[in-house]
């Protein structure tokens, strides 16, 4: 990506100061040059013919500097610093000042540097030059007078050669400190090696140079020749490392040029974005083939090359020479682009690469289709450094594949997997791995007290790993939606809202019930380690009824996962499941959870509490055997009959791999747990998968139950799913009742049962054993209410 020179201009923001130490530096270097030039015009004739000759070749060898390839000028190698040193130890500063001034404006032309540029430095390298011959003062002096050089001499011009060294690359980096701010650093520290070898070999061959010239001036074009190899080592060396940013099979940059690139382009646009410019956006852009592992699979890997090859030149003629276009590995690409007015500019390029790549690739008569998915990043608003943007461009590549789409730009809602999340996910780890609450006293199914290491939830096949699934399951919360206001006069609506939820019971109003008898104290569970709580919270399970529309009686609840987070506050398990589901601590999550709630079974059945318990599996849970193992051995320590445990599966999981999934199904069929088809509408499950699959229920979903009151489309969904459940002999749940009018709606459709918050909000368990000592079932009547709306005739 070609761009000027960025030290050309001043830097926005920083002009005074940065003018201010130019101006510095020009004033030292007038201060310590103006008397040894004044002098210099009388001497002149005196001088001899050597020092004409290293004159003449310090001006001629600076008309062409030495720039490596891939580096800016700031990066040339100036042959004159050898001439000029040399200068000055043979016949003092004012000479060697002068005639590096006159070196310094040759190249400053040839290199089209600012005036302010040429002029600063002139003065630097005066002051360098100054601080050396000082040092070299110090020293016995007339070092080249004549006689031979003692060690004395010889420790002047290695100080005088060290003293140049820093005070110029000292100006250099104070210049680039002022420029860049904070910045700076990296390009001084990345430069200093590179310095060391090719400024420091021309200030080592300076005295080398005064040497031959005391012998006989025609010596002196010689020093040419040890020049010459200074400057093939420099090339050899910055051409080894331009290699190494090469892919060798496409020839295009690869990852390392890419980071150097963008953070080169980075320090442009941060200054373009400090002057207010538009056009001060960069844009990374990620690509991957799509289907490309297909043709390596199939065609073999020599084939595959040369598709990369190919597509590498397709986007080469789309990218031009404006914007860099590297190979990171593989079947990765990435593009930048600088100098954007913002996102739609980077979306057009990605157009342009798609439409490149929608050709088929003809290889030996075979056209190979390949497509791309294209993640885009953008500078400043997704971030400021290369490890961020090409994060950010991968997520989004990533969403891109996700949503079978082939251009995506960053969105922080699709970061699975930022720092926040990631931290979320480690102490979700150790919340696990801390194990559940000890010190309880569990009875089974039989009332008897069961071993502490069965109330614990953990046995040896599940320390050893034989026992657990590796997959895991989704318990998430249903999404509150706003009550529809009631009407005081309702007696039926009065009933439910007193008698079934007490936390609902309005004031004054006296209970119509007697008091039901208490229920046998379930014993409440122990905290946990103070340190574990404060540190990562505790895991908890909340239950929410299921209400049996015809009779009002509670027949089940579904268990939904809940993490108080002591910083983070109540987690939202749907969060939890993204960030674990694609990490091993699904594993655990799962575990945990078949454990807590087949143990709460076996509590409520010491209780005298019988009822059936949902919870949600995921499809990595059907695709292994494990869960029904982990599920069998649970039930058997805990001796919970097999009926009392429901597992819901989503359409999604069961249309990922119908196969696999009927093997599990089928597994867990054979044990006797009953199996329920979660969020039944909203996926592309078959009436054959229905039909087939060993179900005992169908849940639908929640999106069309809460519509179904005021939409006449919703309650006709509702009621041909319940119909046709019906006709299969399933079992219908309704999600999501909120208000008394759909519960009526569902009652004349023939739902069976109904689960929201118009019984009762999820809750923990013991405060669930309250809610069914005061609950009373009420039942449905008949009424206009209950007459769905009609759909208008068409």
């Amino acid at each position: 990506m070609e761009t000027a020179d960025p030290r050309n201009s001043i830097p926005p923001g920083r002009e005074a100061r940065f003018a201010g130490f130019v101006a510095a530096v020009v004033g030292l270097a007038l201060l310590v040059s103006v008397l040894p030039l004044i002098g210099l015009p009388d001497r002149l004739p005196r001088l001899p013919a050597a020092f004409w000759a290293m004159a003449a070749l310090a001006v001629a060898c600076d008309a062409r500097p030495f720039v490596p390839p891939g580096r800016r000028h700031t990066s040339a190698v100036f042959p004159s610093t050898c001439f000029t040193f040399a200068i000055l130890l043979g016949w003092g500063l004012g000479p060697a000042v002068a005639v590096q001034a006159v070196a310094v404006a040759v190249s400053g032309w040839r290199l089209r540097h600012a005036l302010w540029r040429t002029t600063f430095n002139a003065a630097q390298y005066a002051c360098a030059l100054g601080a050396a011959y000082l040092v070299l003062r110090l020293g016995p002096g007339g070092l080249f007078d004549g006689g031979r050089l003692g060690w004395t001499d010889v420790a002047a011009v290695g100080g005088a050669t060290l003293t140049w060294f820093a005070v110029n690359y000292g100006l250099v980096s104070g210049a680039l400190r002022l420029r860049f701010g904070g910045r700076w650093w990296p390009s001084v520290r990345q430069a200093l090696p590179y310095e060391l070898l090719s400024t420091g070999s021309l200030l080592l061959l300076a005295p080398v140079l005064v040497t031959a010239a005391r012998a006989s001036a025609a010596l002196i074009p010689l020093v040419l020749v040890p020049l010459f190899a200074v400057y093939r080592m420099s090339r050899l060396s910055t051409e080894q490392e331009h290699l190494a940013a090469l892919d060798p099979l496409t020839g295009l940059p690869n990852r390392k040029a890419l980071l150097a690139e963008v953070a080169e382009q980075v320090h442009l646009h941060a200054e373009r974005v400090a002057k207010g410019d538009r056009d001060a956006h960069l844009a990374l852009l990620l690509i991957d083939l799509d289907r490309f592992k297909n043709v390596n699979d199939a065609l073999g890997h020599a084939v595959g090359d040369r598709l990369l090859v190919e597509v590498s030149a397709r986007l080469v003629d789309v990218v031009g020479g404006r914007d860099m276009l590297a190979r990171l590995g593989g079947d990765e690409f990435a593009i930048v682009a600088g100098r954007l007015d913002g996102v739609d500019e980077a979306r057009e390029l990605a157009d342009r690469v798609v439409t490149a790549l929608t050709e088929p690739v003809s290889l030996d008569g075979l056209p190979l289709d390949v497509g791309a998915s294209i993640g885009i990043a953008l500078f400043p608003e997704h971030g400021e450094d290369f490890a961020t943007l090409m994060r950010h461009a991968d997520v989004a590549m990533y969403d891109a594949k996700h949503r079978n789409d082939t251009v995506a730009v960053y969105a922080a809602e699709s970061d699975h997997n930022s720092a926040e999340r990631l931290g979320l996910l480690a102490d979700l780890r150790r919340v696990l791995e801390a194990g559940p609450p000890a010190g309880r006293t569990v009875r089974g199914g039989d009332g008897a007290a069961l071993p502490a290491r069965l109330a614990a939830g953990t046995d040896a096949a599940g320390t050893d790993g034989a026992g657990t699934n590796g997959a895991g399951g989704r318990w998430w919360p249903r999404r509150r939606r706003t009550r529809i206001a009631v009407d005081g006069s309702d007696e039926l609506l009065n009933q439910i809202l007193t008698g079934a939820d007490p936390t609902r019971r309005r004031a004054g109003q006296p209970a119509a019930e007697p008091e039901p008898p208490e229920l046998p104290a379930v014993p409440a569970p122990a905290e946990r380690a103070e340190d574990a709580a404060a540190d990562v919270g505790v895991i908890t399970m909340y239950y929410q009824p299921q209400i049996a529309i015809a009779t009002g009686e509670v027949v089940g609840v579904e268990a939904l996962l809940r993490w108080r987070h002591p910083r983070r506050g109540m987690v939202d398990p749907e969060e939890l499941i993204r960030v674990a589901e694609q990490s091993a601590v699904m594993r655990l999550l799962t575990q945990r959870v078949v454990d807590d709630v087949v143990e709460q079974l076996a509590k409520w059945s010491a209780a005298g509490i019988h009822l059936r318990a949902a919870l949600n599996v995921s499809v990595r849970d059907l695709h292994t055997g494990e869960i029904a193992d982990r599920i069998a051995d649970r039930l058997a320590a805990f001796g919970v009959a097999p009926e009392r445990l429901q597992l819901e599966i989503t359409e999604g999981a069961l249309m990922a791999d119908p196969r696999r999934v009927l093997t599990t199904i089928s597994r867990l069929h054979r044990i006797g747990v009953a199996i329920s088809l979660d969020d039944f509408g909203t996926g592309y499950s078959s009436l054959q998968h229905l039909r087939r699959l060993p179900l005992a229920e169908v849940k639908v979903d929640r999106s069309f139950v809460l519509g179904m009151a005021d939409d006449a489309d919703d309650a006709a969904i509702v009621r041909s799913m319940i119909e046709l459940a019906g006709a299969l002999g399933l079992r219908v749940v309704a999600e999501g009742v909120e208000d008394e009018r759909t519960w009526r709606m569902l009652h004349a459709a023939g739902c069976d049962v109904a689960q929201g918050w118009f019984h009762a909000r999820p809750m923990p368990a013991d405060e669930l054993v309250t809610w069914l000592a005061r609950y009373r079932p009420v039942h449905p009547t008949g009424g206009p209410d209950a007459e769905a709306p009609r759909r208008p005739t068409r």
